[in-house]
């Protein structure tokens, strides 16, 4: 089979269908947490887990679960995620707890690990060099159609079925993969006879935990509470303990060295702080349609859908045009544009027109698809050959660790806020909760669209700008 000429394009749609499976469930959760907090009887601060959890698990295992891709086979690791994905989808559309929920998330979540992992290194080695380029643009635009159809097809889903369906949609896809495994992917060899760095592992997860919790419940602890400085504490410990782990051995879980390349690191510092951006927005918009504006589950998800439909558009061309004028300053107006977004959304008023608040995300995709191409170009761009399995894991680690970081930020602002506004008032009326959703919700918003300032003022300054 190896020797037919659209065989490497048959390995490519089954490396597509997991892409496409662990990118819409990731976007497709949103629209749904709305009604799962109602349903499941809990608040936003910990309903918002079912996302954080999933992107924690996710971030932390992606450097562990690529490494065993190298050892025990790519192949092997894919199958697995298929099979780990379409069980914890069933075992998430049955829960009937916000607990359970979460912890089948997490079982979702290792499974998107070996995917995202192993996809990426799976069609790099089984495509020439020539063809490269062209085959992770098409990567690039099933991540964009899986952001694409999750918040419309979890709006229609979740309003004509109920939040359990979103889960149950996976099961058929992940089916199919894990058929496409067995048929079709080349059995694993010459596989490296490396040890694995399973205590570099913990002590990175453990640090990433230690680190977001009180992100996410500062606002119920108290900043300075000793829950919050003791966790703060232990994350710092688990850190410093990692990064004298990853200089003392051999086989690395993680190589450091790497950052040392400043273009490098600010393509990857900049990405981070563009995901923390757009992710105040993505988990807290669908509570301003949904509680405050009272829009069906459908509606939410056509609003959404302007982001990502935006984004396919623009990064294609974004990624050509960096080119000519350069990654660094492309990046750098995407930033902006998207803080501009950012800041359109936060101020909208309760009686927001349909197409105005689509416009607002249509320009935040605006944003985001000028800077993504140019971002990832120079990142990859910044290393030698022989590093671009580690650069794409560092990449693929700032990615998701903006995205949970961004989502534990917002709660906690809007928490804070509307904490604040509501203080003193036993009773407070329908209008004053509106009033201190929207204190929140609007600096949240703000403070995101700040990061994305911060961010364009990275890009601007790295040494890629002109090239």
């Amino acid at each position: 089979m190896q020797q037919l000429t659209y065989y490497k394009w048959m390995l490519f749609g089954v490396v597509s269908v997991g892409t496409f499976m662990s990118t819409m469930t990731s976007s497709i959760v949103n629209v749904a947490l709305p009604p799962i907090t109602l349903a499941l009887h809990t608040d936003i601060p910990t309903a918002q887990w079912v996302v954080t959890g999933y992107l924690l698990t996710i971030t932390s295992l992606l450097p562990l679960v690529g490494r065993l891709g190298d050892v025990l086979g790519r192949r092997r690791m894919y199958g697995y995620g298929f099979i780990g994905f379409t069980l914890g989808s069933l075992l998430c559309g049955l829960a009937d707890s916000i607990g359970m929920l979460i912890g089948f998330r997490i079982i979702q979540a290792i499974s998107a690990a070996l995917l995202m992992a192993n996809g990426m290194a799976i069609v790099t080695a089984n495509f020439p060099a020539n063809e490269r380029g062209r085959v992770l643009g098409a990567v690039g635009t099933i991540v964009a159609l899986g952001g694409l159809s999750g918040p419309g097809l979890g709006g229609l889903l979740v309003e004509m079925f109920g939040w359990h369906a979103i889960f149950y949609v996976n099961i058929p896809i992940g089916l199919l993969g894990y058929a496409g495994v067995r048929l079709i992917l080349p059995a694993d060899r010459n596989l490296q006879q490396e040890k694995i760095d399973y205590l570099g592992a913990a002590l990175f997860t453990a640090g990433m935990v230690s680190f977001l919790l009180p992100l996410s419940y500062g606002t119920k602890w108290g900043w300075l509470s000793w829950s919050t400085l003791g966790c703060l504490g232990i994350a710092g410990v688990m850190f410093m303990l990692f990064i004298w782990q990853e200089k003392s051995i051999d086989y690395p879980m993680l190589e450091l060295s790497i950052f040392n390349n400043w273009e490098f690191s600010a393509g990857n510092l900049a990405g981070m702080l563009s995901f923390m951006a757009m992710f105040t927005n993505t988990l807290l918009l669908p509570y301003f349609l949904h509680d405050v504006l009272a829009f069906a589950p459908s509606k939410t998800g056509l609003i959404m859908s302007a982001f990502p439909v935006v984004m396919a558009v623009v990064a294609p061309l974004s990624g050509s045009l960096s080119d000519k004028i350069g990654t660094g300053l492309m990046a750098t107006i995407g930033l902006i544009i998207l803080a501009l977004g950012l800041v359109w959304t936060a101020k909208l008023p309760l009686d927001a027109a349909l197409g105005i608040i689509m416009a607002s995300q249509a320009t935040m995709g605006l944003g985001n698809g000028l800077f993504q191409s140019p971002n990832n170009n120079s990142v990859m761009s910044a290393v030698q050959p022989n590093q671009l399995g580690v650069a794409s894991g560092v990449n693929a680690l700032a990615r998701n660790f903006g995205m949970v970081s961004g989502t534990a930020m917002a709660v906690s602002i809007l928490e804070y806020r509307r904490s604040a506004s509501l203080n003193g008032l036993s009773q407070p009326t329908p209008g004053q909760q509106i009033a201190a959703f929207m204190d929140g919700y609007m600096v949240a918003l703000l403070v995101g669209a700040g990061l994305a300032v911060v961010g364009a003022l990275i890009s601007f300054h790295r040494s890629g700008t002109k090239r």
